[in-house]
């Protein structure tokens, strides 16, 4: 199984240092009330202004705040202490609260957005340097404000969205489960046991043609976030009851990507690469572990070499990367 080396930390954390503070090419989330809303990335965005689009840049910021942490003598370890310091500074935060505040803000970026930047903060408050805590100190404005809109959301929100893209509130939920946030983390759990606790007997009938997640292995990664081992153990089971018949045989075999410059069918590469996180992280539970790492690999190995090379997923691919790699 491929690990995380301080070799490859350095070469994910270059790619992100070279798209994070990109302003374009730029996808925004944005709606205008009127002509003076017509504004450019930066402007809107004092941080999170690079990478595409606004998620993308806030998981690039994950990535290096995590490859930061674990290999801080890493060549690129001076350039990320210099991106960070820039940006996550009060002022620039500020910036970003206030966007939250525009009347037709009220969903961007849900929930996708939401969770990376809540991982984000679980992230840097992790860090035990001056400078680390400077910078979790700086965002946490922001991951309070997201924090907020979550706990509003969540009882509003009476049916999951079980898809493999940005909508999935079970990927939403995982990442953002990682909070030391008490409050928060036993909402995200109510809404987890609300919305899947009934699932079993899977089907997973995927994967869709543009999807990065897989709807089947996300939930499931989900639950046993949430769960404690003993009850998620026999959810599972229910879950997916043919994992040792290696069915649904789907979830066993990674994707294809035909066309790495598609933006969409890019997105297969992330699938891969998910699922090999999710595989890993349930592997215990599954009737054969050793296989299941052995499939984790093989997804792994499918998408790992092409994390660079297209900006459609270059600006993205090398945190889902670093999730699996880190996984399990």
């Amino acid at each position: 199984m491929t690990r995380l080396t301080p070799d490859l930390a350095d070469r994910f954390a270059a790619v992100a240092l070279g798209h994070v503070t990109r302003e374009y090419p730029n996808k925004l989330d944005h709606v205008l009330a009127g002509p003076a809303d017509a504004r450019g990335p930066r402007d809107l965005h004092p941080v999170f202004y690079g990478s595409f689009d606004w998620h993308s840049c806030v998981h690039g910021y994950w990535m290096l705040a995590a490859l930061y942490r674990r290999f801080p003598a890493m060549s690129q370890a001076p350039a990320i202490r210099a991106v960070f310091n820039e940006h996550l500074a009060p002022g620039r935060v500020a910036g970003e609260c206030a966007y939250l505040d525009r009347p037709g803000a009220r969903g961007f970026e849900r929930p996708y957005g939401w969770a990376w930047l809540l991982k984000l903060a679980s992230e840097l408050a992790l860090h035990e340097t001056p400078e680390g805590r400077a910078w979790s100190d700086a965002l946490q404005p922001l991951a309070q404000a997201f924090a907020a809109r979550f706990t509003a959301f969540l009882p509003l929100a009476t049916y999951p969205v079980r898809a493999g893209v940005h909508s999935s509130t079970a990927f939403a939920i995982r990442l953002a489960l990682d909070t030391p946030d008490a409050a928060l983390r036993g909402a995200l759990v109510d809404a987890a046991r609300r919305w899947y606790a009934q699932d079993a007997d899977c089907q997973a009938w995927e994967p869709g043609g543009d999807e990065f997640l897989s709807p089947a292995l996300i939930e499931a990664e989900c639950m046993r976030a949430a769960l404690p081992p003993g009850e998620f153990g026999p959810w599972f089971a229910r879950f997916l009851p043919r994992l040792a018949q290696g069915q649904p045989a789907t979830l066993l075999t990674p994707a294809t990507v035909s066309d790495r410059s598609d933006g969409k069918i890019a997105h297969l590469d992330g699938l891969n690469l998910s699922r090999a996180w999710c595989w890993r992280a349930l592997a215990e539970f599954t009737p054969d572990p050793a296989a299941t790492h052995r499939i984790a690999a093989a997804h792994i190995d499918a998408s790992l070499p092409h994390v660079s090379g297209d900006y459609m997923g270059e600006h993205w691919l090398a945190s889902f990367a670093v999730l699996a790699l880190e996984g399990g």
